[in-house]
């Protein structure tokens, strides 16, 4: 085994290795591979879960709230990094999420799902803290918008290569859940092992703080998390239910419709990370905000004013469109953090994020058995109190000028 493996190489180095054991290339490996797991996870969920289990609004609501949990708890991270380098970290918990997604198929009850969605959830919510992570040390402020564009379209077009064997192979073979997951979730593991032993350890110019960190200044990037954490659930948890619930949408048809919203970001991913290059983060993220205010009033009424399937199709593939523009918030908080602030604070941020994600699933859950429509207009609510904070973020973000609000607050203070 190689000396490089055991001793960190700096990101300085590493541009004389051969391009596919490159920090940029590995970014591209684990951004391709995550998806398989997850993404065939998430497109069969629904109805396996209501066609194996008999899951209902209340149960499909706790079942979201558990997986959000590992999310809440993400701030453990900064604990284990001091026994574990990030890389290594973040390739063991996409190692966990593919094996647990792999094992899905094999426990069709309220307790065993609850169960393997837990460690495929650990898996995830730690693979992305890291990730977000080193993506920020190993890109500069200049190329990252655009880079960031480039791995949410890798991504995408991993998952559009799984949803299409899916789509081709699932009824003409008549595969069941448990294949599917099995196979989904080996690929993430096997490709995860394989980064685990391929690449050197790869060393940050900034050696990051290990330990607890919240610094007044980040507020807005703590609040705008918060809201964003919110907001994903109802998009998560129950979009995606309605499809099968109110429309009866089929396997095959949930992953068409997912199928058309990997062909969007593929298309649009890299161009709204050359927007946000160009334009500053504010105006992306008021233009996603102001969209999903509009979206789930729509959401809304569909239900209030039985509005039909091929409403509710687009407004899905705009929803989902919409969410790409967040990797605005990563460059917002890239430009205004201290550099050795990234690791810590992503995982402080991470926590954040998922506050309202342990408790939000379960509780409409609950108000979607009285009234659907009711989950949606509260999700245009929280929409809209993310356009207002996007309001504050200045055009140019930097250190000591993170909101519109920083420069009037020092020269009141002087």
């Amino acid at each position: 085994m190689s000396r490089t493996y055991f001793t960190p190489l700096p990101l300085a180095d590493a541009r004389h290795l051969p391009k596919w054991r490159q920090p940029k290339t590995l970014l591209f490996v684990m951004a391709a591979a995550m998806p398989v797991a997850f993404a065939t996870w998430s497109a069969l969920l629904n109805n396996f879960v209501i066609e194996v289990a008999q899951f209902n609004g209340s149960d499909i609501g706790w079942l979201h709230t558990v997986r959000e949990i590992p999310g809440f708890l993400a701030i453990g991270v900064i604990a284990i990094l001091m026994f574990m380098r990030e890389q290594v970290l973040g390739l063991s918990s996409l190692i966990l999420l593919g094996v647990a997604t792999a094992l899905t198929g094999f426990f069709p009850s309220l307790g065993g799902i609850l169960t393997v969605t837990m460690l495929s959830s650990i898996g995830f919510h730690y693979y992305e803290t890291v990730n977000q992570s080193l993506q920020l040390q190993w890109l500069t402020k200049e190329e990252a918008p655009r880079f960031l564009g480039k791995l949410l379209a890798t991504g995408s077009a991993a998952t559009l290569v799984a949803y299409g064997i899916i789509m081709l192979t699932w009824k003409t073979f008549a595969l069941s859940y448990t294949t599917v997951y099995l196979v989904a979730g080996g690929i993430t593991a096997a490709v995860a092992l394989f980064a685990m032993f391929a690449y050197p350890q790869f060393e940050a110019p900034n050696p990051q703080l290990k330990k607890f960190i919240m610094r007044r200044r980040y507020w807005l990037y703590y609040l705008l998390q918060f809201m964003a954490g919110a907001r994903r659930q109802i998009f998560t948890v129950f979009a995606g239910f309605m499809m099968v619930e109110r429309f009866g949408f089929d396997v095959h048809e949930v992953t068409g419709l997912f199928l058309i919203n990997l062909v969007a970001n593929m298309v649009f991913a890299p161009f709204i990370g050359r927007m946000v290059a160009r334009f500053g983060e504010q105006k992306a993220l008021i233009i996603e905000y102001t969209g999903l205010v509009c979206v789930f009033m729509a959401y809304g009424g569909i239900y209030m004013f039985g509005w039909g399937v091929v409403l509710a199709s687009i407004l899905y593939v705009i929803d989902h469109l919409f969410f790409a523009m967040a990797l605005a918030i990563k460059t917002y908080f890239q430009k205004i953090a201290d550099p050795q602030d990234i690791a810590p604070t992503a995982a402080v941020a991470f926590t954040i994020n998922h506050i309202a994600a342990v408790f939000l699933p379960a509780a409409l859950g609950y108000l979607w058995l009285q009234s659907p429509g009711a989950v949606f207009i509260l999700a245009s609510g929280m929409a809209f109190t993310s356009l207002c904070l996007a309001l504050l973020i200045p055009r140019h973000p930097e250190k000591g000028n993170e909101t519109r609000l920083s420069r009037l607050v020092a020269a009141v203070a002087e």
